[in-house]
């Protein structure tokens, strides 16, 4: 399969799964082509657990857990499987440019 990348993800390093490899090299603007191409329009929720998610990654140097996003961010987790579908801890872990989170498959 042939991943087709938003221009503004041209020239980023991505796994197979399509998580950045240089978490440093993220931006909103990055974020947005991201969830574009998940079919998520972004808004302040949205923004609310990503922010959560990078600050953790820049403290704990690892993305956050679903339960850690949950009890910090102050939302539930019927919330997160309608924000992020398909993986709430995942998906937004991919949208904030960080590795996969532990756990994940």
């Amino acid at each position: 399969m042939t991943l087709t990348l938003p221009r503004k993800l041209e020239g980023l390093e991505l796994d197979d799964d399509g998580f950045m490899l240089n978490s440093e090299e993220w931006s909103p603007e990055i974020a947005e082509a991201i969830a574009d191409g998940e079919g998520i329009v972004l808004g302040d929720q949205h923004w609310a657990v990503i922010n959560f998610a990078r600050e953790e990654f820049q403290s704990e140097g690892e993305a956050p857990t679903l339960r850690r996003i949950i009890q910090s961010v102050g939302i539930t987790t019927k919330e997160m499987y309608s924000l992020f579908p398909g993986g709430p801890a995942k998906m937004a872990s991919k949208i904030a440019g960080l590795g996969k989170p532990t756990g994940c498959i």
